[in-house]
């Protein structure tokens, strides 16, 4: 087994220095400082300390945690001095800073087009929020637990647009305070929907964001829930007298896809339109920029990833959630020109910004 350490001279005169090991596969990372007049190797978690002279002391003084690491200092080699480790830091960093302005300038090209009716916008939500709330409409939400779902039901209480929100979901939600004091629960059986028709009867608009994934469910899973469930809940809906279903999908959806998730997603927006609604509207949102409870390491970087493209100013792959619960609440109170819609990333991220200037 082998050893490469590296001898690097920071530009700052530092001196230090990078060991970089190979053991069974994992690489592990040392830096060497200089701390009262001696040397002392450390890895990043400061979990491993070695002496000062790898080839001769290895086994004197504070030895390594890890036995295993320890071990393999059996054999230690030295490499070739590398360049300034300043030089090849500036040169990653202009070479990712180019590579970030390019992916940007390829997400505004794409970006979808914003419909005008929200660019310019004028009418005053304050207002339009005030003549719907003297109808006295109700509403009912599918999914209230997701991470949709709760950001939604949080911009229909504080928005006040609604005397009656009905919670429609497999299990009793826990909430404190008083804005939720005057939820209505209903808990059913997605299974055995029709036995519970009348937790859907009586409402105005319904809101569906209710989904699963396929790494979760599996595919009869997923199916299951982001079709057949929301179908049917559409279906007892529309039954039940309500007039406007507001569902969240997904960029891409199309029931022509080749793509389980977008086929899936696509299928189920064209059943619930053929159900005759009065209206029909769909949200696509991109990416969602959620810090969600239950992340792996690989979702939670993609997000990072489109934050910052976001930050950029491209709205064509990626979207807060708080902007699609704020479009989803704000497009209720608005006259559509027709009485099915589909509202792509880009329309969303604008009407959500209409809320917040509200």
């Amino acid at each position: 087994m082998r050893i490469r350490l590296y001898s690097i001279i920071s530009p700052c005169q530092l001196g230090l220095h990078i060991c970089h090991t190979t053991y069974l596969k994992t690489e592990v990372y040392f830096t060497q400082q200089h701390l009262l007049g001696g040397w002392q190797y450390t890895n990043i978690d400061d979990s491993v300390i070695l002496p000062s002279s790898l080839a001769t002391r290895q086994e004197d003084g504070p030895v390594c945690r890890n036995e295993a690491t320890r071990k393999c200092f059996s054999n230690v080699t030295a490499a070739p001095s590398m360049k300034p480790l300043g030089t090849v830091l500036g040169k990653a960093t202009a070479a990712l800073t180019v590579v970030t302005v390019v992916i940007a300038v390829v997400l505004n090209y794409f970006d979808d087009p914003v419909p005008v009716k929200y660019t310019s916008m004028t009418e005053d939500m304050k207002t339009l929020e005030e003549n719907f709330r003297h109808q006295n409409k109700s509403c009912f939400v599918l999914g209230a637990s997701g991470e949709t779902g709760k950001v939604l039901l949080q911009e229909l209480l504080e928005r006040n647009i609604f005397f009656k929100i009905t919670l429609i979901g497999r299990r009793q939600l826990t909430f404190e305070g008083k804005p939720y004091e005057n939820l209505i629960q209903e808990v059913v059986d997605f299974e055995k929907l029709d036995e519970h028709a009348v937790a859907f009867q009586g409402h105005d608009v319904g809101y569906c964001c209710l989904g699963t994934t396929r790494a979760k469910a599996g595919v009869d899973g997923f199916i299951r829930v982001d079709h057949d469930y929301v179908l049917k809940s559409a279906e007892l809906a529309k039954a039940g007298g309500c007039t406007q279903f507001h569902l969240e999908s997904s960029r891409g959806a199309d029931k022509n896809s080749k793509f389980l998730y977008l086929k899936v997603k696509g299928q189920v927006e064209a059943d619930i339109e053929a159900l005759g609604f009065d209206r029909f509207s769909v949200y696509r949102p991109g990416v969602l920029l959620v810090d969600r409870q239950e992340s792996r390491p690989g979702e939670w970087l993609a997000r990072k990833f489109f934050s910052a493209m976001s930050a950029m100013g491209s709205t064509a792959m990626s979207i807060p959630i708080q902007a699609v619960a704020k479009a989803m609440v704000s497009n209720t109170l608005l006259q559509p020109e027709q009485k099915a819609e589909i509202l792509e990333n880009s329309a969303i991220v604008s009407l959500g910004k209409s809320a917040e200037n509200k």
